[in-house]
């Protein structure tokens, strides 16, 4: 299977493996990263072995998005990028979720420990 494969069709197992890493670290970053018209507040995964990236994004108009990002055969970043529907949204602990929500309202990042978003 490919990498656009696995964003398409199985995002939920994606977003399981990113809440699953995020709230077993001992802290967190949530970024506000912003580019061009859009912002939003980004958790990351590197899966530095695999030179892969995965991350949550909310956008700042309530959206969800799946990033997922690798490097080809050439060493040129790939950055896929998947909206998630409501049953994928609802694999995010709502404390991730509220503290995301915060940091777009507020276009300021936070440090948290991983076990507080678990909640």
């Amino acid at each position: 299977m490919t990498y656009e494969e696995l964003v398409k069709k199985h995002p939920g197992s994606l977003v399981e493996k990113i809440v699953t890493e995020v709230v077993n670290k001992d802290t967190v970053e949530v970024h506000f990263e912003d580019e061009d018209d859009e912002q939003w507040a980004v958790i990351k995964v590197h899966v530095y072995e695999e030179d892969k990236e995965m991350a949550l994004r909310l956008l700042s108009d309530d959206r969800w998005v799946l990033q997922f990002g690798y490097y080809d055969d050439e060493d040129e970043f790939i950055e896929l990028l998947q909206p998630l529907t409501q049953p994928e949204i609802d694999l995010i602990p709502k404390g991730l979720q509220k503290v995301m929500r915060k940091v777009v309202a507020s276009e300021e990042g936070l440090r948290l420990p991983g076990n507080f978003l678990s909640r």
